[in-house]
């Protein structure tokens, strides 16, 4: 959703209807994931995308007939390899795609959420009894926050909507007669950078190009400022061990420690190492690296902590430019996130 609420707000600022559609299940190569989304306005308009393209035409035309009857539908795109190019789904994959008017009332808590960067996911009826079909009920973070599925539905819904959120996964599956898709919208992940030397100007720039929320922390005038980092999203001139806990570090968050000053850097790393952050690296050589582990042993980090430490950070491409340097950490983040080892 978080890729077409800008659209959206405009058409319903305009006055204009909207239409949703979203990916609820996939198979084999379909071009996008479920929780995918595209916006139809009555007047013709298109945000997002359900399959890269292969058969946008026909959800939009359902969406105009949605929009007219106010019913939800779930479609069905699915070809085989050598008939796919006629048909349009070119990658020879299958979708399901429901497209149902948007809610007002669930819509503005939602938006809300994605503003503070919220974790939120939604359980919708995307088949069943046509008195339910398109019926939704939100959670946002730990507790239902609006909509109804029905009575016999919205208690085992609300839990396993709970739980997909913790789990950070969209989930399909079936409550009494119906079926039921639960879309899951997390907050952006966040890059933490801590030294705003030249390699971090790269990075905050690529890390903002793939959607993560950049924070920059650098207590030293000369690095930790507006005009070195313009686009930045939060900017902190404490102490980086102060800073971290500030922030309060948490699943979604990866900490890039820069500055090559053990003052800043180990504060930096005993605050990051012990939270939840799914990526904790630090530049420097092997030699820096061994009397680092040292020092920060000594001061009583667990060597459990200490083994999480991706060092020297980024993934080996041959490049020593701060770009290059700067393209190689965000690989190995973007590999962490998604569970490869990237080391």
């Amino acid at each position: 959703m978080r890729e077409v609420i800008h659209e959206i707000d405009a058409w319903r600022a305009a006055g204009d209807d909207v239409a949703v559609a979203t990916v609820v299940a996939t198979w084999g190569s379909a071009p996008r994931g479920t929780g995918a989304k595209m916006a139809v306005s009555r007047a013709g308009r298109i945000a997002g995308s359900v399959s890269g393209g292969c058969v946008e035409g026909a959800v939009v035309e359902t969406a105009q007939q949605v929009l007219s009857t106010r019913i939800g539908r779930l479609l069905h795109f699915g070809v085989a390899d050598e008939t796919a190019w006629s048909v349009g789904l070119a990658c020879g994959g299958k979708i399901e795609v429901f497209v149902a008017t948007l809610d007002p009332a669930l819509y503005e808590p939602l938006r809300s959420a994605v503003a503070t960067n919220r974790g939120a996911a939604t359980a919708t009826v995307v088949s069943g009894p046509a008195t339910l079909v398109g019926r939704s009920l939100l959670v946002i973070d730990g507790s239902r926050a609006g909509g109804s599925l029905g009575e016999a539905l919205d208690a085992e819904a609300t839990t396993v909507a709970l739980q997909a959120l913790a789990d950070g996964e969209c989930r399909r599956l079936t409550i009494a007669d119906c079926d039921v898709f639960v879309d899951v919208l997390l907050p952006p992940p966040t890059l933490v950078i801590v030294g705003g030397v030249h390699i971090a100007l790269a990075l905050v720039s690529l890390a903002k190009t793939l959607g993560y929320r950049t924070v920059v922390v650098d207590p030293r005038a000369a690095f930790g400022n507006r005009e070195r980092f313009p686009g930045v999203d939060d900017l902190r001139t404490g102490w980086p061990d102060e800073a971290l806990r500030d922030l309060g570090l948490h699943a979604g968050t990866a900490v890039v420690v820069l500055t090559h000053d053990p003052k800043l850097d180990d504060p930096a790393l005993q605050a990051a190492l012990p939270s939840a952050a799914f990526y904790v690296g630090a530049l420097g050589g092997k030699a820096s690296q061994e009397k680092r582990r040292k020092r920060l042993v000594a001061d009583g980090l667990a060597e459990a902590h200490l083994a999480r430490l991706h060092a020297p950070v980024g993934l080996d491409l041959g490049g020593r430019s701060p770009e290059e340097i700067a393209l190689s950490v965000m690989a190995q983040v973007v590999a962490a996130r998604h569970g490869r080892s990237g080391r």
